[in-house]
């Protein structure tokens, strides 16, 4: 349960980026979109709400690998939970 849990994670954050790189750069004929990462936002919370913390060049990177912490958090839980 917890790999597939880790997983539909993965697989949401890569579709999210995805739709992010799309609507940031017009690819396939697609007009830039401002609100491209209101699908990435939510994958990386509670995290985004430190971006205030950083720099203004740095927060839009920091906004795209914020959901790699929730990944890593998740398959440290599952290495836990196998353990025991």
């Amino acid at each position: 349960m917890c790999k597939t849990v880790t997983l539909i994670f993965a697989l949401a954050y890569l579709a999210a980026l995805f739709l992010l790189l799309v609507g940031t750069f017009g690819w396939f004929g697609q007009e830039r979109d401002p609100l491209a990462a209101v699908f990435l936002l939510p994958l990386g919370l509670p995290w985004n709400q430190f971006l205030d913390l950083f720099g203004e060049a740095f927060r839009p990177w920091l906004a795209a690998l914020s959901p790699l912490l929730n990944l890593m958090l998740l398959r440290m839980i599952c290495g836990f939970a196998a353990r025991s």
